[in-house]
């Protein structure tokens, strides 16, 4: 179904299993949550029989130690290769946990305190003064307030001083505001509240975080699909779900998708099934890039083909995935469209089409 969002966020597009999982959810759970452990648990990881649909793949003892984690005194910081499905976990996680995943800082490295704790209303501010009516509240304020878990992304990417600000809010559990008299100067965090960062193993040179800061949180190190039925799996659905929105009757055939899946793990890898071994790139060859690539090659059937997504549509989207952080990588590329696709071709199947677009490399 075809709507003007382009992506609704997860307590919208999954309202309907929240709202049954919460009408059936009888089990303990922390001060806070709208949903017990175990619910989380079902809502990320699905449950079949209750009709639940699994949204993470990956590593479910994982997702076990993240609930964990977050009804403890520590926050959760999600760390990872980029791609790896790190900000979907913590917004499934948020909003099953506080039934809202839009409570988010985006780090850069341009991200100040005032975008994360609080700024003002400066007309007020001048007319009258210091007030809570002043006040305009960022995610962090809003969490702590509302006993809700904020979303932290990419917190590396900010300056090691305003990572800091985190400090207190986890170790104490309380926010100060020193413009401010009496009960409103501070804020207590209410019960709920938490906060899941994540950053990317590529960018965690960019700023390094405290050691301070480093102790309030858990690590947990969310990996790249090593099971390629699995991996499969996930390229099909979200697949289908992006054409979907875009209102494109296409569907993308499983020798296509089995291609793609072993395509991008021979260049993750480094090597292939048979034991042939091929340079990996430079650039990121995760589960997400895949998607996107699955995703335009049936975009490119649909507008610029016969509407079936084969491998000479699958070969133009990889290329550019490849070549994107790094030219030279098309060395690396030709060598493998010689080394592996080429004698794979020779079945005549998909490998054949996507050898046909080899010599895209060479204009």
């Amino acid at each position: 179904m075809v709507t003007d969002v382009l992506r609704a966020a997860a307590e919208e597009q999954h309202a309907d299993e929240l709202a049954r999982l919460a009408a059936s959810d009888d089990l303990p759970r922390p001060d806070g949550w709208r949903l017990s452990p175990r619910a989380v648990r079902r809502f990320v990881l699905g449950d079949e029989k209750a009709g639940i649909r699994r949204k993470f793949y990956g590593d479910d003892a994982l997702v076990d130690r993240c609930v964990v984690t977050l009804m403890s005194n520590r926050g959760l910081l999600l760390v990872g290769e980029p791609g790896t499905a790190k900000s979907m976990l913590s917004e499934l996680l948020a909003a099953a946990i506080s039934g809202s995943s839009t409570c988010t800082v985006q780090g850069s490295a341009g991200t100040t305190g005032d975008q994360i704790t609080y700024s003002w209303n400066y007309a007020l501010l001048l007319a009258e003064g210091p007030s809570p009516r002043a006040l305009v509240r960022a995610p962090l304020y809003d969490a702590m307030a509302e006993g809700r878990i904020c979303r932290f992304e990419e917190v590396t990417r900010v300056q090691p001083e305003i990572q800091d600000v985190l400090i207190g809010m986890l170790s104490d559990k309380v926010l100060h505001v020193p413009e401010l008299d009496g009960p409103d100067a501070t804020v207590f965090a209410t019960r709920g509240f938490n906060i899941i960062a994540t950053a990317n193993l590529r960018d965690r040179g960019v700023h390094e975080m405290s050691s301070a800061l480093k102790r309030r949180f858990n690590f947990e190190t969310v990996r790249p699909i090593a099971d390629r039925a699995l991996e499969a799996r996930l390229i099909k659905e979200q697949t289908a779900v992006l054409l979907a929105r875009s209102g494109v009757p296409v569907t993308v055939p499983d020798d296509v998708v089995e291609l793609l899946v072993t395509a991008f793990h021979d260049l993750r890898d480094g090597a292939t099934r048979e034991g042939t071994v091929v340079e990996r790139p430079t650039a990121v060859m995760s589960s997400a890039e895949a998607v996107a690539v699955a995703h335009a090659a049936a975009l490119d059937a649909y507008y610029f083909g016969d509407g079936t997504a084969g491998g000479e549509h699958v070969a133009r989207q990889l290329i550019g995935t490849v070549l994107k952080d790094n030219p030279d990588d098309g060395k690396k590329l030709r060598h493998y469209f010689d080394v592996v696709v080429k004698p794979r071709a020779r079945r005549g199947d998909q490998w054949a089409r996507l050898l046909d677009a080899r010599r895209e490399l060479d204009r």
